[in-house]
């Protein structure tokens, strides 16, 4: 199976645009960008998308939570199966910077993946979690939605660089591989 969509979660609008929450967005416009594919609006669903080749970039615009709905419709349109999706998002249980790749799996009490889970009906599903932190005892939902402190911005762009060659990887060798390459820490990686 090859991966032909990857949608990168997280909420729309200027307020979310730099927060944790939407590190999945982060990751999935900077492969836009680098590929020189402009983002559309479609009317059909509530999502932005960028073509690469045979590669559909994906962002849903129905807030986090929501994610399934937009994300099925355009997987239906294209009918292309959940084993081919490769869905990125954040993720709290790992720490800053680590990268965790699973072809499957439940939602680990991420709502969007949870959301995406219910529409499709599987949890056979690929997933590139990218760490964001642990959050404060009290607050995870402010600690989501809020910035990364500016000691940490360095971490993320090398995470988010380092997710775009775990994308990149899963696209042209397969989930596997790309579980093989970039699950490792950093000091297991030569």
């Amino acid at each position: 199976m090859s991966i032909r969509l990857v949608a990168g979660l997280g909420n729309p609008g200027p307020e979310y645009a730099v927060t944790r929450h939407n590190v999945g967005f982060m990751v999935v416009d900077r492969l836009a960008a680098q590929a020189g594919a402009n983002w559309e609006k479609s009317a059909k669903w509530e999502a932005l998308s960028a073509r690469c080749g045979d590669v559909l970039f994906v962002k849903p615009m129905s807030f986090m939570n929501r994610s399934g709905y937009s994300l099925s419709a355009i997987a239906q349109f294209y009918k292309i199966p959940a084993a081919e999706i490769l869905v990125v998002l954040d993720d709290l249980a790992l720490p800053l910077g680590r990268l965790r790749i699973r072809q499957s799996g439940g939602p680990g009490g991420h709502n969007g993946l949870e959301s995406i889970i219910v529409q499709f009906g599987t949890e056979e599903i690929p997933r590139l979690r990218v760490g964001i932190g642990a959050a404060p005892r009290e607050g995870a939902v402010d600690y989501v939605l809020g910035p990364f402190f500016e000691e940490e911005k360095p971490i993320v762009r090398s995470t988010i660089d380092r997710a775009v060659e775990a994308v990149k990887c899963a696209i042209d060798k397969g989930v596997v591989s790309a579980m093989n390459t970039f699950n490792k820490t950093e000091e297991e990686n030569p």
